[in-house]
């Protein structure tokens, strides 16, 4: 599921829904974010609001139907009938206003789902990262075949960057979506990378999956070892 929100608050709370339900989730917080996931990593959904900073919504679903078919759901503040009608004539495949409960989006996009003869129930998709497997449905991660003993929120961070393998994440982005925070945190942060290294057999100087980019964020990616720019002993 793609989620195109910019506003931090509402883009936790419905990742948080979505992945408690199953789903595996990426988030953008603006139209052009949200084209080029569609264009070049694709999704089964996309969860649209209207009010984004570069380009309205309304035309973002238009540039999405130019690219793919992908079901999307218009969830914003914005009421009007008129409004709705035009947008669901543009290729909006549901409209929801806010505020809504999880309950209610999930029933909107089973619904959908059904519509298009996709299966309403999530299903399971493994994320392999060289010798590392994780299933966010089972929430489950398996080593050369071995199961990881992880924490929730190990897990969290695991499954989150292992969905952008070999893409630099920001420590902010991290933040916002693992811990649900917009300010502080490096030093959690740290202590789960560090907790994770030694469940994966690795360290910070000799990385095997876990390299951080100094100053900038962490990559998950199977290599022999750190590339430019990243932190070695």
């Amino acid at each position: 599921m793609l989620v195109v929100e910019d506003d931090p608050f509402v883009r936790s709370a419905l990742i948080r829904h979505l992945t408690d339900t199953g789903h595996a989730v990426r988030s953008v917080g603006t139209a052009l974010e949200a084209l080029r996931e569609v264009a070049q990593v694709g999704c089964d959904l996309v969860i649209l609001d209207l009010g984004l900073p570069d380009l309205d919504g309304s035309e973002a679903l238009k540039m999405i139907r130019g690219l793919t078919d992908v079901p999307v759901i218009i969830c914003t503040a914005r009421d009007d009938e008129a409004e709705i009608v035009r947008l669901l004539n543009d290729g909006a495949d549901d409209y929801l206003v806010k505020p809504f409960s999880g309950e209610h989006l999930s029933a909107r996009m089973a619904a959908v789902l059904r519509r298009l003869g996709s299966a309403a129930a999530p299903v399971s998709q493994v994320l392999q990262v060289g010798g590392l497997a994780i299933d966010p449905q089972r929430r489950e991660a398996v080593l050369d075949g071995r199961p990881l003993d992880l924490t929730r929120r190990e897990f969290d961070l695991l499954a989150f960057l292992a969905r952008r393998p070999g893409v630099v994440v920001p420590r902010k982005e991290i933040l916002a979506e693992v811990w649900q925070q917009t300010y502080g945190g490096d030093q959690t942060i740290d202590v789960h990378l560090s907790w994770l290294r030694r469940k994966l057999g690795e360290t910070a100087s000799n990385p095997r999956y876990l390299h951080t980019v100094r100053g900038v964020g962490v990559r998950l990616e199977a290599v022999d070892g750190p590339g430019p720019g990243e932190r070695r002993a």
